[in-house]
């Protein structure tokens, strides 16, 4: 089964933030997941992006694929650093 390291949209209406989940490619955007190994809160200034990278690397090697806005996430996470 493809796993894929997505969005979780969390939060209310216009006050949204998000956790970054490890997922099946084929569960819906916020249905169950494997692991949460990050969060994501574009409402504060600068926005917030917290990741375990530990995990990230192992689900990467194990062929998570990374949707395309986390991947958008981590290319402004390694622009920071």
């Amino acid at each position: 089964m493809a796993v894929a390291i997505k969005l979780y949209r969390m939060g209310k209406k216009h006050h949204a933030f998000y956790r970054i989940v490890v997922a099946p490619k084929r569960y819906k955007a916020n249905g169950k997941y494997n692991e949460q190994i990050g969060s994501y809160d574009p409402m504060t200034k600068p926005a917030t992006i917290k990741i375990n990278k530990e995990r990230l690397n192992y689900w990467l090697s194990k062929g998570a694929k990374p949707t395309e806005g986390v991947e958008k996430l981590l290319v402004r996470l390694i622009k920071k650093d």
